[in-house]
């Protein structure tokens, strides 16, 4: 494998990824063909997404929205980009219990805490200063937004998104799909595909 990271979306992750400190970076890939041939923060727009599979380098996927994110991972997968090529980023003043585990492709960034026996899973992404607590798993793709408490034992399922200042209660289960609002008090399970939000957190209706 060739040196270096390609970020994958020129994206408000991406740079706030670089804020942070991450070294390595030689270029973006991204599909909005007006940001080809520019600069983002410094760093040369190179490609597009399909533009990464011929090429060598470690990818980070900096996609915000938790489907979204999973949908290019999934094309990049299909079209055979390995496993192995996914780089992880954990920034320098987050803090990993040493019981607690991290998978390929996932992303936390400054202040974000993770205490004892949790699973982080693929691709998932805690902005800054998230609380992770122990025995606590996350699935493939999740989302916390910057501020994000989680009790222990709770259980994210796959791309779930947590809004910012969001508090979950311990042993809930968020399921897959499911978005929490922004500062919302999540005190008893969340079924898949729903949003929710409010103090304490209920389902809203949303209009197609």
């Amino acid at each position: 494998m060739t040196e270096g990271l390609l970020l994958v979306g020129a994206s408000g992750l991406a740079r706030e990824i670089l804020a942070a400190g991450i070294t390595g970076v030689v270029g973006f890939v991204d599909d909005n063909a007006e940001l080809h041939g520019t600069d983002v923060a410094g760093i040369p727009v190179v490609g597009t997404v399909d533009d990464a599979v011929t090429r060598d380098e470690a990818l980070l996927v900096c996609v915000g929205p938790s489907g979204v994110r999973r949908n290019v991972v999934r094309r990049l997968l299909k079209a055979g980009v390995p496993e192995a090529r996914f780089a992880t980023y954990v920034a320098r003043s987050a803090r990993i219990g040493r019981t607690s585990t991290v998978k390929a492709g996932s992303i936390l960034l400054d202040g974000v805490v993770v205490t004892a026996d949790t699973s982080i899973g693929r691709h998932v992404v805690a902005m800054p200063n998230c609380v992770i607590t122990h025995d606590c798993i996350l699935e493939d793709f999740t989302t916390l937004a910057a501020g994000a408490a989680i009790g222990g034992f709770a259980r994210i399922h796959e791309a779930a998104y947590i809004g910012m200042n969001a508090s979950v209660r311990q042993s809930v289960v968020i399921g897959t799909a499911a978005t929490i609002g922004m500062g919302a008090v999540v005190l008893g399970d969340v079924p898949h595909d729903q949003t929710w939000a409010g103090v304490p957190a209920r389902q809203l209706e949303v209009t197609p």
